[in-house]
């Protein structure tokens, strides 16, 4: 019973020990991130969610959600954005990693985290290219100094036929959201089938 118990905490230091490697990763990823020239200048690429992908995948939706948080509460610092764009960031992670990991970390069947990894992408890229952009995190700029008028502005110096902001988030960031996800996503997955054996056997549930 002891020896249980130890082993416990032991897999749970692993855990935790993952975790912050995998947030530690992101951040730096985060900070390696460049401009499109198809996306406004205050839209940026960037890898940072494929650790959270990795986590989720290997521990669950949580340990997902906590790479994407320290990710984010550790960019707060140095925002220029007071935190609004670390808040979109989070939002986007944790819509594409809540899927992931529910789906594919019980059974770790590589089928099934190919599944949870396209309906993460789907979802991220509905709830945080449309929604949280539309009724959230634009409204927050506006509020700090950033009209909506003046963000439609900048998609039309790309395309001249855009005229509100639900078309420039449905013609920009809804696409750019879900190549950015697939990206990620496909890279984790990819990573996630070679070390798989290893991930199991470290993290199984006791």
């Amino acid at each position: 019973m002891e020896k249980t118990v130890k082993q416990g905490k032991r897999i749970d230091v692993r855990k935790l020990v993952f975790t912050a490697l995998m947030a530690a990763v992101s951040y730096l990823l985060a900070n390696l991130d460049f401009n499109i020239p198809i996306m406004p200048f205050f839209i940026k690429f960037d890898f940072s969610d494929a650790p959270a992908i990795l986590a989720a995948l290997t521990m669950g939706p949580v340990s997902g959600i906590f790479v994407c948080l320290i990710k984010n509460a550790i960019g707060c610092f140095t925002s220029s954005t007071a935190c609004i764009g670390e808040l979109s960031n989070f939002i986007l992670g944790a819509a594409l990693v809540i899927p992931t990991g529910i789906i594919s970390h019980k059974q770790k069947q590589f089928s099934r985290a190919v599944i949870g990894c396209i309906v993460g992408v789907v979802t991220m890229t509905l709830l945080g290219g449309f929604v949280s952009n539309y009724f959230l995190i634009y409204p927050l700029y506006s509020n700090i100094g950033m009209p909506i008028e003046a963000i439609v502005s900048e998609y039309q110096k790309i395309n001249p036929n855009v005229d509100t902001l639900a078309e420039c988030l449905l013609i920009f960031n809804v696409p750019f959201t879900f190549v950015k996800g697939l990206i990620a996503a496909t890279f984790s997955v990819l990573l996630y089938k070679r070390l798989r054996p290893i991930f199991n056997s470290m993290y199984r549930e006791k």
